[in-house]
Order: structure tokens, then C-alpha cells, then sequence
């Protein structure tokens, strides 16, 4: 297996709900549930890996509070070298809707403060050789995304793969947005964004057409994963080919993390080294159980050792 790395925002969720419609001023609602989580994309995503028995390195920062504290300890011995900053761990609140959507109130706590020197004090370049590293997060780590040409060559240095996911501008994405966004995919191997995100960066409607224009401002031999949600997911691979494939119907319960569950399962299965089509399928099937269970469920382990044995 190639090793595993994960960069960029773990903080705090706190989700209630459904709420509908939305609450008058001055009012009270009385919700049927409520979860305090770990959350954040990179959050998500080691969360999944963790579950998954997955090895994996984890790097970002805490704030100097109780909130920082707990979200060290649910990663244990992969976030003690984590840098504690002074501001107070970033929460984010979601609410949740009967038709499916969701809002968030999110504070900027911690998140802004994590750097590149805090990344290179957790990770070891050359014991990550070779592998993937999932940089994420990228409009709400301030003093890292000021350094990612930095980042990308110490990754380049140490013959890491890099896979970007962005996540939502906070403005949107902006004309300045996008063309960020660009210059970071063009030192990229893998690119995981949903639809709403590939269509408008792009700026092409299909999504397999603005895949392959994402594709063509990135490294050669890129992959560009493309998550759409109910749809399935598409993906082009290294030799430009393009894979579609439909998602199963499941009952939807909680769809918060979807596509960094998906973005763990998809790497996982290419850290074990799998073909693109099966790939796209792990991540889809491991995205699909989660979203559908409470507690949340990811599947067992044993799917990805049994790929290994299969190649031994």
C-alpha cells in the first residue's frame, strides 16, 4: 500500500434538526436530533480512514481550548504533534432540512493560523515518498494556502502525489477564486470535486466536458473524480478515459462529509493501487452506506485488505 496523508481543516461540528421552515427571530425550535462531531474535510476524511483500517498520517492544527483538546484525542496518537494556536477551536453549527439541505454558521477560530511550518512538523516527506497526500480546505487556511507553491514543491521533492479538494469559497467562486483554484490544480495529479463545483469552475455545463477542461490545466497523467451526489460520480484517468457510474438508491439520513467519505474510499482504494473503475465504485459504495446510516457506518475493513490479497 502507498502511504496516506491528509492536510488541512479538522474542527468541530455541531448538527441539528430538521428545521423548517426557517425560524422566526426571537422564537425557540425544538429539534428531533443533534450530533457533536469531528468535522472539518480533513476531519471527515481520517474519520473515514480510521474506520475503514486504513493507515494514514493526519496534518492540522487545534485551538487552545476544551474543543481542541477533544478533537486531538479522537485521533489519538496521529495528532500529538498537532500545533495548538491561542485562538479558540473553530465550531461549525448546521442545520439540517427536510428536503435534504443544510446551513451552516461557522466561526473562524483556529483554521486561519495553520501553516506550512505546522504541516512540516507533523508529516515526514520521506516516509510519505510515493504516495498521496489529499490537500483540502483551501478557503479557510489562511497562512497554508499563502504557501501552497511552497507545499507543492516540498510534495514534488518527495515524490508525493497531490489531490486537491478545494472546498466551497466562502465568497463563492469568484473570478480571483477560480483562478486561484486553477493555479493549484496545475501542480496536481487528482482533483475531487462534486458537480456544482467542476461545472462552474470550469465553466462548461457537463460536467464530463468540464472535467476534461480541469484535466487539461493540471499535471500530465492527471485524474479529475467528479462527485454528483444521487448520480453517481464520473471519472477521467491518467490515459484520458472517461468512467461513469450510477450510485445505489439508499435512504438518505445524514449527508454532511458525503464527498470526503468518498475522496478517503477513492484514494484508499488507489493507495491499494486498483484500477480507476474500481476505485470510483469503492467510493461511491463506502459514500452511499455512510450517508445512509446513524450511528454513522462506513463498511468493514476487510474490502480493502481483501484487494490486497487478491493482487498478492
Amino acid at each position: 500500500m502507498r502511504p496516506l496523508a491528509v492536510i488541512g481543516n479538522v474542527n468541530v461540528d455541531l448538527i441539528v434538526g430538521p428545521v423548517a421552515p426557517w425560524p422566526k427571530a426571537g422564537t425557540e425550535t425544538v429539534v428531533d436530533h443533534d450530533d457533536l462531531r469531528v468535522g472539518g474535510q480533513a476531519g471527515n476524511t481520517a474519520l473515514a480512514w480510521q474506520a475503514l483500517g486504513i493507515d494514514f498520517e493526519i496534518a492540522a492544527n487545534i485551538g487552545d481550548d476544551q474543543f481542541g483538546r477533544w478533537l486531538s484525542e479522537a485521533f489519538g496518537a496521529r495528532a500529538q504533534k498537532w500545533p495548538v494556536h491561542r485562538e479558540g477551536t473553530t465550531l461549525s453549527v448546521g442545520m439540517t432540512h427536510p428536503d435534504g439541505e443544510r446551513t451552516f454558521f461557522t466561526t473562524r477560530g483556529h483554521l486561519p493560523r495553520f501553516g506550512l511550518s505546522d504541516v512540516l512538523s507533523v508529516l515526514d516527506g520521506q516516509r510519505l515518498a510515493g504516495g498521496y497526500a489529499l490537500l483540502c480546505g483551501s478557503f479557510l487556511t489562511d497562512d497554508l494556502t499563502r504557501d501552497y507553491n511552497a507545499f507543492f514543491d516540498w510534495a514534488e521533492t518527495h515524490e508525493i502525489s497531490v489531490a486537491l479538494d478545494t472546498g466551497w469559497p466562502i465568497e463563492g467562486w469568484t473570478e480571483a477564486n477560480c483562478a486561484a483554484a486553477r493555479g493549484w490544480l496545475s501542480r496536481c495529479e487528482l482533483a475531487l470535486f462534486n458537480e456544482v463545483e467542476t461545472t462552474t469552475l470550469a465553466a462548461l455545463a457537463n460536467p464530463a466536458e468540464a472535467a476534461r477542461k480541469i484535466r487539461d490545466g493540471m499535471k500530465g497523467g492527471a485524474m479529475v473524480a467528479v462527485k454528483r451526489g444521487p448520480d453517481g460520480a464520473l471519472a477521467i484517468g491518467a490515459d484520458g478515459e472517461l468512467i461513469e457510474m450510477q450510485a445505489p438508491r439508499v435512504p438518505v439520513v445524514d449527508t454532511i462529509g458525503a464527498g470526503d467519505v468518498f475522496n478517503a474510499a477513492f484514494l484508499a482504494s488507489l493507495a491499494y493501487e486498483r484500477e480507476l473503475e474500481s476505485c470510483l465504485s469503492a467510493a461511491i459504495q463506502v459514500a452511499s452506506r455512510a450517508i445512509s446510516t446513524l450511528p454513522r457506518n462506513y463498511g468493514e475493513p476487510i474490502a480493502f485488505e481483501e484487494a490486497v490479497n487478491e493482487r498478492a
